[in-house]
This record gives C-alpha cells, structure tokens and sequence, in this order.
C-alpha cells in the first residue's frame, strides 16, 4: 500500500511538471534571446534564422531559455516574478509556471540539464556578497543541492560531469563526487567561460581572453577589460586539440552553442551597434548572419541559442503514461 502511495505522488509530480503530454518540434530548432520589442522575450527560430517567432510575449525581462533533452519543455529565466527566477514552458510558449515555489532574493539563471531530463543544474547569484553558486534540482522536488562556487555550467552528453568556469578556468566537475578538473594547464590565461558540448561529449566550445590584461586593467571588471579580445575556441575535451574559431578583429564574440550533430557552433556578436547571432560552419568555414533586427533599444538585440533537433533527441524525460510501465517492471521483480 505504501509502494502504491509512492508512485502515486510522483504520478502526480509527473502530471505537474509535464501536464498535457506537450509534443516537441518535430524538426530542428533554436531558441534564443530577443529585445526587439524593447524588453527580452524568448523566441525560437529554424537553423538558417527563418521563422522567428515570440514565445513568452511578456513585458517582463525573459532569457537563457533551453531545452530539455526530448524537447518536449523548455526551461528559462524571467523576472516576472519580480527577481530573476526558473520558469518552464511547452515548446509553444504556453503552460509557464514557475519551477520552485519558495521565493529568494538570489537570482537563479543559467539552466543545464542533465541529459536524463531528470535534473538540472542553475547559478544562484548572491549580489550584496557578490557570489555565484551552481546548485543541483530534481525534478518534482523543491530541495537542491549545492554543488560549487562557479559559473557557466553545461552538462556533459553522458551524464558524469559539469563543464563550468570557476576562478575563471574551465573546469569539470564530476556530478556525483563533486572533484574537480581543469581543462587547461593553470599556465594558460583565465577568463575562461561559456561552454558547450558537443552531442558525443568528445568536444567543447567556449568563450576566451587568451590574452593577459596590463597592470592598468587587472582590477577592473573582466567584461571591461579587454573584452574585445574575448572570442570563441573549440577544444577536445582532453584538452587537446585547441583551436581558434572567431577572429579577434571586431567586437568579442560569446554564447557559443555547438549543433547537435557538430557541424555548425552558434555565437553572439555585436555588429552595428546591436548584438546579432551568427553560425559558423566548422567544415566550409562559412559565417551566416541569422538575426538582423536592429530596432531594438537594448544593445542586446539579439542574443544566445540553445538547439533542438529530434533526431539526435532520447526518449529519456519523465513522462506520466510511461510510469505504469515502469511499475509494472519493478512491481514484477
């Protein structure tokens, strides 16, 4: 009876978190950040930036939104409720509801998902003692776990580790020990930041300063500093294998976002005076312009991207008319 009463209550979690059984795009799509109207909506495009439309369509700040591994939710950042908190949605904009129910003063931005759909990882940002924590939640429950004081977290394609940046050094964190492992030698200049993996785990992209700032610069902010030097390189994730991506000749480059079957990395870059998304062919070494909209007010006009494509998706997220099945097989045992 008490095994009834157990899976009971998680259908029920089940049946909150993914209540109407929300269908994922059944082809390839980007979601990113746009001010276009004057405050930051969460949009979703097709990969060559045909179709954009507006999913949150609300006068409050909306962002970072990312996908979850079936594509059936979508998880961002809005302050709506009046600090910058975790929201979900469906893929069409619709169903949002705020993730946890007991509200802080901490910002909590920058979601990851574990790539079983069961968790996700976020930065809680503390701003009167200027600290950044990334935590660990499970879905269905309020409870998280902290896990380091860092930044930028991107979850590893099998599970076991956490790509971040802490001081400022790419950084992998084991998700179940919580041991640390730089990427690169502690030689090797910081401002290191931004990454993203590659669908096989073999492979990051990421944001970097490669070069050392003067004595006059060292003590302001590091998106002051220098930061035109900031710009995108791809690594093996052994470290091996570094590599230049974005020219330093411009404005910096951010937010790269490896495609799921690793040809093409998308980054943000300010041009006109405006932030616009571009891809990046890795092969050819062709640069496509996928936002143009320069109406904005924001310098931010354009801005991040998460990408979806089914046939790189598992069916690995909790879904209710799966749950039976899965009691069955245990009730069985």
């Amino acid at each position: 009876m008490k095994q009834i009463s157990c899976f009971f209550s998680f259908f029920l979690i089940a049946l909150y978190f993914f209540p109407a059984f929300a269908e994922p795009p059944s082809s390839p799509k980007i979601l990113f950040t746009s001010a276009r109207d004057g405050n930051r909506d969460v949009y979703i495009m097709n990969p060559d930036g045909s179709e954009q439309v507006n999913l949150t369509q609300h006068r409050a700040d909306d962002q970072q939104a990312v996908w979850s591994p079936t594509g059936e939710k979508i998880l961002f950042v809005s302050d709506r409720g009046g600090v910058r908190d975790l929201y979900f949605m469906d893929p069409d904009g619709s169903n949002v509801r705020r993730v946890f129910k007991f509200k802080i003063e901490d910002w909590r931005t920058d979601p990851t998902w574990s790539p079983d759909g069961t968790q996700f990882v976020y930065e809680q940002i503390n701003w009167d003692k200027i600290e950044i924590t990334l935590y660990i939640a499970t879905l269905g429950e309020q409870d998280v776990e902290p896990l380091a004081d860092a930044s930028f977290p991107a979850w590893s394609p099998d599970g076991t580790e956490i790509a971040c940046s802490v001081r400022e050094r790419l950084t992998f964190i084991n998700a179940r020990t919580g041991a640390q492992e730089q990427l690169l030698p502690k030689k090797a200049p910081f401002w290191q930041r931004d990454p993203s993996w590659s669908a096989t785990g073999d492979k990051l992209v990421f944001t970097w300063n490669t070069h050392e700032m003067p004595p006059a610069e060292a003590k302001r902010p590091a998106w002051i500093a220098w930061k035109d030097k900031m710009t995108i390189y791809i690594v093996n994730r052994d470290g091996t294998g570094l590599r230049q991506l974005v020219e330093e000749d411009g404005p910096y480059a951010q937010y790269p976002q490896l495609s799921p079957d690793g040809e093409d990395v998308l980054y943000t870059r300010e041009t006109n005076g405006r932030f616009q998304i571009f891809k990046l062919n890795l092969n050819s070494g062709v640069r496509t312009q996928l936002t143009h909209i320069i109406g904005a007010s924001l310098l931010q006009a354009n801005a991040g991207g998460d990408w979806f494509d089914p046939a790189y998706a598992l069916p690995v997220s909790p879904q209710p008319h799966l749950l039976t099945t899965t009691w069955g097989e245990v009730k069985r045992q």
